[in-house]
């Protein structure tokens, strides 16, 4: 418990890897876990690939979620769902995925990641790049997993929006949320007038029509219309008919919430490592375009090109300025020419008819293969770093309650997080005095977040003595 509780704590204080706990000073690293010193990176790292070895990380992350949840529930029941591309660097045959930093495919692994309406993490699921409407279901199954019977708003962006991930949600009883795929169908309802805003700010409204519309493959679904300055600007498709228009259309701009989450998870926790290059090499039995196929569809293509040149050359005999004798003469030629070039596409497309269209990678290819990278190492740091970014997140909050500085608040919490201090180990208790900061606001800010966790002590995970904060006297 100590090990993974220090691993979390260097994760929190900015260690991207564990190879980069090696930079901090481990004497100071490791009270923070209970621990005398932070153990060295060549202990560290076995005995975390051990305990991943020995666990279900997607058990351990429902655990924490559960208990998340159940302490401070979102103040609405709507979560958000998306991929988050990690790049491979290895020489092994790792599947490839669209790279959306560098616009470009790239040998790597995909997280799907769930948070709730709040931004914090819920759940995630890993596997190979495939597009969030593959990755959703599964997702979506760790979630359920989570919540119970409690109800499910999801909510993700047009790459999750085909009616074969509608009907996954409503299999497991959620409602969903999303834009509309380009193109836009014409509205037939007329646009009303929806007011939005919080009681302390000016009112602001928005341009709705509201309608059902039948969408192939799913059924009835609500559609929302969005104008702008008299113009269609964006359409809502979500299956629930009960919500406010204005408010559905506030939890779907909510969205960028998981967004933001991926931006400081990358920029602060490190979850763009792989953690683990160790794979698993399997037989390349993916479905994919027959090479074949593709060949004797060229051969077609080629023979329509000459039987329409062969029809040309024809017309163009007709309308040419010769003699009605030197015509005559010509125009079997161009007839044969047109025969043979027919003759030429029926046995080119008879050719190519039997050939399937699709058939597997390593019959195409004999003897393919495609590497399965190992993920329990990489699942349980993942739950780590999801963990100490859950808790930043929380703990700025909090701060920023006194504080009041919606700018600067995450970045005075992770600069907080390195203050001064010392911690005394008592047999019945955890004293932590941590030195003032130099900002008067962060300051007493600080001083009143203290006086709040005091209240309620927390406690080092697997140890029952109660920690108390103060603020070292200035000398």
């Amino acid at each position: 418990m100590a090990l993974l509780t220090a691993a979390s704590m260097a994760f929190a204080l900015g260690a991207s890897s564990v190879e980069g706990t090696k930079h901090l000073i481990r004497a100071q690293a490791g009270p923070l876990a209970g621990l005398a010193v932070l153990p060295e990176l060549r202990t560290l790292r076995p005995r975390l690939a051990e305990i991943a070895g020995g666990c279900d990380p997607l058990a351990l992350q429902a655990s924490l979620a559960r208990a998340m949840l159940a302490a401070d529930a979102p103040a609405l029941p709507v979560y958000f769902v998306d991929d988050h591309f990690v790049p491979y660097a290895g020489a092994k045959p790792v599947m490839k995925g669209w790279n959306t930093k560098r616009r470009h495919a790239q040998k790597g692994r995909a997280d799907t990641l769930v948070t709730d309406y709040h931004g914090r993490a819920v759940c995630f699921v890993t596997g190979e790049p495939s597009g969030l409407a593959a990755t959703l279901p599964p997702a979506l199954a760790e979630l359920k997993k989570i919540t119970g019977g409690a109800k499910i708003m999801l909510g993700f962006d047009r790459g999750g929006a085909y009616p074969q991930v509608f009907r996954a949600c409503r299999q497991v009883g959620a409602d969903w949320i999303t834009y509309r795929r380009a193109p836009l169908t014409p509205c037939a309802a007329a646009p009303r007038r929806y007011f939005t805003g919080r009681p302390d700010a000016p009112a602001e409204y928005v341009m709705l029509a509201d309608e059902t519309v039948t969408i192939d493959g799913y059924g009835p679904a609500r559609q929302l219309s969005l104008f702008e300055d008299g113009q269609l600007r964006l359409q809502i498709l979500t299956s629930d008919f009960c919500a406010p228009a204005a408010a559905l259309a506030a939890w779907l701009r909510c969205r960028w919430r998981i967004e933001n989450a991926f931006k400081y998870l990358s920029a602060h926790h490190g979850i763009d490592w792989l953690c683990d290059y160790t794979a698993k090499l399997i037989d390349d039995d993916r479905i994919a375009d027959n090479p074949a196929r593709k060949a004797a569809g060229k051969k077609v293509k080629a023979a329509e090109a000459g039987l329409a040149d062969a029809e040309r050359a024809l017309a163009q005999l007709l309308a040419s300025a010769l003699t009605a004798e030197d015509k005559n003469k010509a125009i079997p030629a161009a007839q044969d020419a047109i025969t043979q070039a027919q003759q030429a596409v029926t046995a080119a497309r008879a050719a190519r008819n039997p050939i399937p269209a699709k058939i597997a990678v390593n019959q195409a290819h004999p003897g393919a293969q495609r590497a399965l990278l190992h993920a329990r190492r990489r699942g349980l740091q993942m739950v780590l770093r999801l963990l100490a970014a859950n808790a930043e997140l929380w703990l700025a909050g909090r701060l920023n309650a006194y504080l009041r500085d919606l700018d600067e608040y995450r970045a005075i919490t992770r600069h907080l997080l390195h203050q001064p201090g010392h911690i005394a180990y008592h047999p019945d208790a955890i004293n932590v005095i941590l030195d003032p900061p130099a900002s008067a606001r962060t300051s007493r800010a600080l001083a009143c977040l203290i006086e709040e966790l005091n209240a309620t002590p927390p406690r080092m995970p697997g140890d029952p003595r109660p920690i108390t904060y103060r603020l070292a006297a200035i000398s």
